[in-house]
């Protein structure tokens, strides 16, 4: 067997070769085939992250190995595009794995920060601090078989979701439309919109805010590859979008990803109408599995039909620049963790961000 070496490249550097070999490894994993931890992922967040970098083993002349990541300017690390990725990890070839110290060390990192490690990632076992769930819409029987089983795991909701959608489209008319793979620009500038005014609206981050976000999503938008295509769904009330959702798609996972509605139709609950509608095209378009991504939500809770497991936490080589990388970031997450675990308590801290947002919002 010919010796493993290592060679650090730039994201956007990848060739054909390096990424068809990343894609065929991923193919072979058996993991879900979500689009973020596919090759056009990681070179679309080189575009707008230069300090992108990809660790490529290689065995003889064959690539079998591949690992994402950003580089800070002092050796820190940190998964791709985090913060906005839901997918995160190392793929590799059966049999090989890298000591996560050793791979640090290799790619000159001090650490290496994730929040959505993907399960099943072996090099990284013992470094997450907490697990997650990420609750999942399997349509792979089909749509009928999963309105089927909503009727019988969630009664009231598919039936009121449903009278909503009725009473929707005899405000429009009769009207009412939904478009699975929307295309028009102006539509993704909407969602944008939208979701920039919820961010503030609940106190939140505005993701939308950072050039970065939104770049990459209007560059993902217009992006077709085989494990990762933009998909751009949109609701219509007549001619008017009243829902909308921007996600990744490969073959057969649908990662659900920047969901918003107009609040002017908020009491026809668009958005889960448009994720009915969605898991409806998905499965017609052979799409398995609609992964909505780790976080609580009641909307996922009614929709799931399973969940699967992500991890938050981090690689560190010993030394002092790692150790101070630690003091800036684990007190924040054991003070967000320590909220989690006491939903009371992270109710009223929903409520004070609420009212914050309502206090800083212009009138």
């Amino acid at each position: 067997m010919s010796a493993v070496r290592v060679r650090i490249v730039g994201a956007g550097e990848l060739g054909a070769r390096e990424v068809a070999a990343w894609r065929a490894l991923r193919a072979a994993s058996g993991a879900p085939g979500n689009p973020f931890m596919e090759p056009e992922f990681t070179r679309a967040v080189a575009g707008v992250r230069p300090r992108s970098r990809v660790a490529v083993w290689w065995e003889g002349d064959e690539p079998v190995g591949f690992f994402p990541y950003e580089k800070g300017p002092l050796g820190q690390g940190r998964a791709i595009g985090l913060g906005v990725s839901d997918s995160q990890g190392a793929v590799l070839r059966p049999g090989l794995r890298p000591g996560a110290r050793a791979l640090l060390r290799h790619c000159g990192l001090v650490d290496w920060a994730f929040d959505n490690l993907e399960d099943g990632q072996p090099v990284f076992q013992g470094a997450a601090a907490e697990a997650f769930t990420s609750p999942v819409i399997d349509v792979g029987a089909g749509y009928a078989a999963y309105e089927a089983l909503l009727r019988v795991r969630s009664p009231k909701f598919l039936r009121t979701t449903l009278a909503k959608e009725r009473r929707l489209g005899r405000q429009a008319e009769g009207k009412l439309r939904f478009v699975f793979d929307e295309r028009d620009p102006a539509a993704l500038r909407t969602l944008m919109e939208w979701k920039s005014a919820q961010y503030r609206r609940t106190g939140r981050r505005d993701r939308f805010a950072e050039e970065w976000i939104r770049t990459l999503v209007r560059g993902l938008h217009g992006l077709r590859a085989p494990g990762c295509s933009g998909v751009l769904s949109v609701l219509y009330a007549g001619e008017r979008p009243v829902a909308a959702h921007f996600g990744l798609r490969s073959a057969t996972v649908l990662s659900c990803w920047f969901p918003a509605y107009d609040p002017e139709f908020a009491r026809f609950s668009p958005g889960l109408v448009l994720h009915l509608r969605m898991a409806e095209a998905a499965a017609a378009a052979g799409i398995g599995l609609l992964d909505l991504g780790r976080g609580d939500a009641e909307y996922k809770d009614a929709l799931k039909t399973g969940e699967l497991t992500v991890y938050e936490g981090a690689v560190v080589r010993p030394g002092a620049r790692a150790a101070l990388h630690w003091l800036r970031r684990e007190p924040l997450r054991r003070a967000h963790a320590f909220v989690r675990a006491r939903p009371a308590l992270a109710a009223r801290g929903r409520t004070a961000l609420n009212t914050l947002a309502r206090l800083r919002t212009p009138r």
